[in-house]
Order: C-alpha cells, then sequence, then structure tokens
C-alpha cells in the first residue's frame, strides 16, 4: 500500500511541487508567534519520553481523548507517562481527517524516521523508539536547529524576567526573543487576582503602583525592558478590541477604585480595558513594533476542570463577540492621532472572516506595504480547509505577495 505520508504530501500538481521543493523547503522558520517555554529552549531541554513533548500540556490532543472517551486519569491525572501514550495511540485511529492524525505521523517521520501508523498495536515499538532518540539525540536546542528554526518569538507576561532570551545557545545558533503580551495587566475582573498582579509588576518594574499614571510608568518600564532583550512585537489574546468611550479623569478614578479593593462595574471593566489597550498601542508606535490580537476565542468554559486544572485546559472554544465596531473606533482613533503601529489580526470565528479580510484595507497608508495584515489562520482553524479558504480571502481582498 502507498504511504500516505510521501514527500509529496498535500502537493497535488507539478505547480505546488515545484514551489515546495525549488523555494520553501530549505527556507529557514522565523516564528513570531508560539508559545514555547523560553526555559526549555535555553537550558536545551531533553525529554524523557514522547509523553513529555507531547501530551504534557497538549490541549489539542486533550480534547480528542476526551472525545474518544479516554478518563481524565489518562491525559491529565496520575497514570504514567506510558499510560498515558498507550490511550493516545488507541486515540489517534479515531481522529483521521482531524489535522492531528496527520501531524501525529508527520512528526514522527521526521525527525524520529519512524514511518509506522501509531495505533494500540504499533504503540510500544513506536515509544521505545522515539524514546531512545529523544534522550540521547534530540534536546530542545538540536531540534530548533534540525528543522532551520533561525528566530523563536515567545509570548511572555510583562513580568517575565527573560532569563534566557537575547542569549547565544551552544547547540543552536537561532535568536530567542520575547513578545509583550500584557493581557493580565488589563484584567481586573478578578480583583484579589489583579491586585496581586499588581504587586508582582512592582516588583519587577521597581515602580511603586498607586494610580493611573505609575501603574503606565510600570507597564512602559517592562516595555522598555523586553526592548533590550530583542522585542520587536506585542500580542493580545482577548475576546474582541475594547475602544469604550472614557475620560482620563475616569480611567483616573477607576484605577483609585481598583487600589482601594473596590470591584468594577461592568462597563467600568470596559473602559479600563479599552485605555488600558490604547495606552499599550501607543508604546507599540513608540518603538515600531508590530502588534498582534488574536480574538474570538471564549476561553475556560468548563467550571469542574478550570478549577481542577487551570487556564489552557482544552475547554475553550469559538465565541460569538461582537467586532466591527470596536475594531473601527480602535483603529480610526490611532489612524487619526498618526500612532497605528504595524498590526496582524488573528480571527478565530470563521463567520467574521470576510469581515476582518475587508477591515483591514481601510487602514492601509501607503507608506508601509502589508501595514495591516489578516493574520494567518489559527487554532480550530488550523487545518488544510480553513488555511485555504484564509489565503483565498486574503488573496481577493489584498495582495497576496505582501503576507
Amino acid at each position: 500500500m502507498k504511504n500516505f505520508l510521501t514527500a509529496s504530501f498535500l502537493l497535488r500538481n507539478p505547480s505546488a511541487e515545484r514551489l515546495y521543493f525549488d523555494f520553501a523547503q530549505n527556507l529557514p522558520i522565523l516564528d513570531y508567534h508560539n508559545h514555547l517555554p523560553p526555559q526549555a529552549i535555553g537550558q536545551n531541554q531533553y525529554f524523557d519520553n514522547l509523553t513529555q513533548i507531547w501530551l504534557h500540556g497538549d490541549h489539542y490532543k486533550w480534547r480528542a481523548m476526551r472525545t474518544h472517551g479516554i478518563a481524565e486519569h489518562f491525559i491529565t491525572g496520575e497514570a504514567s507517562d506510558w499510560e498515558k501514550f498507550l490511550q493516545w495511540a488507541k486515540t489517534v485511529p479515531y481522529t483521521l481527517r482531524n489535522p492531528l492524525y496527520h501531524w501525529t505521523h508527520l512528526e514522527l517521520q521526521n525527525p524520529f524516521g519512524i514511518h509506522e501508523t501509531l495505533n494500540e498495536q504499533s504503540a510500544s515499538l513506536v515509544y521505545e523508539s522515539a524514546n531512545v532518540q529523544l534522550q540521547n539525540r534530540w534536546g530542545t536546542q538540536a531540534l530548533l536547529q534540525h528543522f532551520k528554526v533561525e528566530v523563536i518569538c515567545t509570548t511572555d507576561d510583562p513580568i517575565d524576567p527573560l532569563t534566557f532570551h537575547g542569549q547565544t545557545f551552544p547547540h543552536w545558533p537561532g535568536q530567542l526573543r520575547p513578545t509583550f503580551r500584557p493581557d493580565r495587566a488589563m484584567s481586573p475582573e478578578n480583583l484579589p487576582a489583579y491586585l496581586a498582579y499588581l504587586h508582582q509588576l512592582e516588583e519587577s518594574s521597581q515602580v511603586t503602583i498607586t494610580s493611573w499614571d505609575t501603574f503606565l510608568e510600570a507597564v512602559q518600564n517592562r516595555h522598555d525592558f523586553f526592548a533590550t532583550k530583542g522585542c520587536m512585537l506585542s500580542d493580545h489574546g482577548i475576546e474582541s478590541l475594547y475602544a469604550e468611550a472614557y475620560t482620563e479623569a475616569e480611567i483616573r478614578a477607576i484605577f483609585l477604585k481598583l487600589r482601594q479593593e473596590i470591584p468594577l462595574s461592568n462597563s467600568e471593566i470596559k473602559q479600563f480595558k479599552s485605555a488600558c489597550l490604547y495606552e499599550f498601542a501607543k508604546m507599540d508606535f513608540a518603538k515600531g513594533w508590530v502588534q498582534q490580537f488574536h480574538l474570538g476565542a471564549i476561553r475556560n468554559t468548563n467550571t469542574r476542570l478550570l478549577q481542577k486544572l487551570g487556564a489552557d485546559a482544552g475547554v475553550d472554544s469559538i465565541g460569538d463577540f461582537p467586532m466591527a465596531g470596536n475594531l473601527v473606533r480602535f483603529f480610526d482613533r490611532l489612524e487619526q492621532e498618526d500612532k497605528l503601529s504595524k498590526t496582524i489580526l488573528y480571527n478565530l470565528n470563521p463567520a467574521d472572516n470576510e469581515l476582518f479580510a475587508s477591515l483591514v484595507g481601510n487602514y492601509q497608508d501607503g507608506r508601509i506595504a502589508g501595514k495591516m495584515q489578516y493574520g494567518a489562520a489559527w487554532w480550530f482553524w488550523t487545518k488544510k480547509t480553513a488555511l485555504s479558504d484564509n489565503l483565498m480571502r486574503f488573496q481577493t481582498s489584498a495582495c497576496l505577495a505582501i503576507l
């Protein structure tokens, strides 16, 4: 039987093969958005087994296993790494047509050279073969070198120390740069958690935060620190943009309430988020950074698993939040003040694809090609049909060559 993952997988005609083999195949990877742990890269972490590198923290696989009826004990519970891997192997055949099926076997082939189809019967052979290589050959830096990764921009909170960014590494000649993601700095919904975060921000910035102005001073301090570590990007993972009307007096009063441990109303929370986004965007513009917005996810929808496992437990999904009005108000305000930085907009809800694709054209300024970008399909849409649809919408509303 013909191997379904040949070198020409997904390349259906000579033009596709020429574009890939003659041009794309040997290009380096410049990864400007990911959630890789900087410590694992900096310390050149080795993994004892496939479970550690594949299943510890991969909520894509967790969702598939739960859907297949696998008990949580074998997903995030106390089962051994081998037991967890075996349950994943049992699940894999049922993920056919899900990208997880293809990703699993592509990763087994490269870098491990394993061409077995993963299932319950092949699990032991696959596990043992990959584990030997992980323990002796494929440290984190060797993997990055193997896949020709030249730049990694991790996703980092303003209070992160960035211990490993901007360093040189013995087994990987690439660059590790941070990305400034201040979501927690603008999230006062859980007041005790937010006040604890402000204390951490004070410690990292060495700024005593007593007011809106000193809060911005502390964030600016960290923004400046990120720049010294090679940061060129910000990112926001939020439901939608916030662009409520507010005055400076209102925001100062709102922040004073926070410092007095007085919960905010819903309208005050939206005003506060709106002011934060605007101020953070001005910081990005001043440094010439690219700002990214990942919009449209409804998060932490399963209270039981959230309380048991915390955030990123695999219980997020596509939301249906109003988008157009706030997008226009936010970007138009910055455009009027000539403080609109380069921007990438990632949309999660396919119902809004045309909206996003057309909106980015409103704020191109003729000075920078592709200043506003409709970002790549992400999360639930990292699949062939969605990626093709994403490119089609970009091409029909903009210029594909500057993507």
